[in-house]
């Protein structure tokens, strides 16, 4: 006898993964509604000091290395312009 689906005809034998898969599907579809009245859990880093502290992380260390990413790639590619096609200025000076 053919299964199609989820649907098995009364008598049949199911396979083996069948009843892990309702285990599984039974844990995470089982009834949160109790779950929605808790409050949240507020953690020791939360709030205007965490954000202050990755605020500062931010412009102490990853701006100042991205500005000298930046000016140093716009620098480098000069630097390559100018040693295949020349100085800048007239042609012949």
């Amino acid at each position: 006898m053919k299964m199609a689906g989820w649907l098995v005809p009364h008598g049949s034998v199911r396979p083996a993964w069948h009843c892990l898969t309702l285990k599984v599907a039974r844990r995470y579809m089982s009834d949160t509604s109790s779950k929605h009245d808790a409050q949240p859990v507020i953690g020791t880093k939360t709030g205007r000091g965490a954000e202050f502290f990755v605020f500062a992380i931010i412009v102490a260390f990853i701006w100042p290395v991205v500005a000298v990413g930046v000016v140093g790639g716009y620098g480098f590619l000069i630097w390559m312009m100018q040693l295949i096609l020349g100085p800048p200025g007239p042609p012949g000076a």
